[in-house]
């Protein structure tokens, strides 16, 4: 089938990253630092991805301030007329940095937090941050950036999520992204502990909505139940490989920022090939588009053209197969699997870590 345009570039331009959080959807084999792409490699997968059609860039990681080029990235993205989000623990963003990034054209920055609990916040992050944290907020609201305040909710913190709202709202968050947990690479890894109850989960739909209609006007939220809680699997970036496209550290091209968890794909490399090609043409990317690799009850439900089947990294996470139906569908029995996972506890957790560091806590 024909390719759409592609509409997002996530630049994940290094693995490298001062935070071990527990459930980080990076793969358990980090990108280490020679492995990483050059300069010029991500100044020309950036032209060719807007060349392609590509508007919108997310610069992250890991964390991306650990790349010394990261303004020499901004800058020429900003020349090719893309709108760029700085993806960031704040750890590293000084006022010098900062300003540097306001003179190159970055127009938005996102600041993830751990928790409104800074016991909690920096037990989850593995390291002392919010101070850290805070500071990067003053700055970024005094130089203007539009401004995101992003949290990874869980088991952990679920039941302080109005603390959170109100901590973003009083730190002037244009926007706040509750995200609960995703189940790729250390999340999944962590999922006993991360894990919800459905309790928790109903009692954080109804703050959230009370917040909501609260700062209605004064700051955007986004606030979506957790996958395993829901009844239909989310459309995955609206589907795979349909308007949105990852690179990693090494120069992979991937259609979603899990994808190398799936190992019967082979996922090509902007070192060896063009954006163009790659998105058109590599059968990685053309592996779940359309319908015709769908398998039943997907292929004859009027909700392929709405979800696509859900996430195809789940689905293999949980069944193994990634053309399985997305288990979190109540349609398919294989959904007896995300059911009992729902009751799954754990004290312990081991935090994102390069191969080799001690990790369990």
């Amino acid at each position: 089938m024909t390719a759409e345009r592609p509409t997002t570039l996530l630049a994940e331009v290094t693995h490298r990253c001062p935070l071990h959080c527990p459930y980080c959807s990076n793969p358990l084999e980090l990108v280490r630092a020679g492995q990483e792409i050059s300069t010029d490699d991500w100044k020309r997968v950036f032209s060719e991805a807007r060349e392609l059609g590509v508007l919108q860039l997310g610069l992250s990681g890991g964390e991306p301030l650990v790349r010394k080029d990261l303004e020499e990235l901004a800058a020429h993205a900003h020349r090719l007329g893309m709108y760029q989000t700085l993806v960031t623990s704040g750890l590293g963003l000084t006022r010098q940095r900062a300003e540097r990034f306001k003179d190159a054209g970055l127009e938005h920055v996102q600041i993830s937090i751990q928790d409104s609990d800074t016991v909690t916040a920096e037990r989850i992050a593995g390291v002392s941050s919010v101070k850290q944290k805070q500071a990067a907020v003053a700055i970024v609201k005094e130089l203007g950036f539009a401004f995101t305040v992003n949290v990874v909710l869980h088991r952990q913190n679920l039941d302080r999520i109005g603390e959170i709202i109100d901590l973003a709202a009083a730190w002037g968050a244009d926007r706040l992204e509750l995200a609960n947990t995703q189940y790729y690479g250390w999340g999944l890894r962590n999922r006993s502990w991360l894990m919800p109850t459905r309790e928790q989960v109903s009692r954080a739909k109804a703050i959230a909505e009370e917040r909501m209609a609260r700062y209605k006007g004064r700051m955007q939220m986004i606030f979506v139940l957790p996958d395993y809680y829901e009844q239909y699997p989310k459309a995955c970036y609206g589907g795979w490989g349909r308007f949105y496209i990852v690179v990693g550290p090494s120069g992979l091209a991937l259609p979603c920022h899990a994808a190398t968890s799936i190992p019967t794909l082979s996922f090509p490399n902007v070192r060896e090939h063009s954006l163009r090609w790659i998105w058109e043409e590599s059968p990685a990317f053309r592996a779940f588009r359309g319908d015709g690799w769908m398998k039943e009850p997907c292929r004859s439900c009027p909700r392929k053209t709405v979800d696509f089947g859900g996430c195809r990294c789940q689905a293999f996470a949980l069944t193994g197969d990634p053309a399985n139906p997305d288990p979190v569908c109540t349609l398919t029995p294989l959904r007896r699997i995300v059911d009992e996972a729902l009751g799954e506890a754990s004290e312990e957790f081991e935090y994102r870590t390069l191969a080799g560091e001690p990790q369990r806590a």
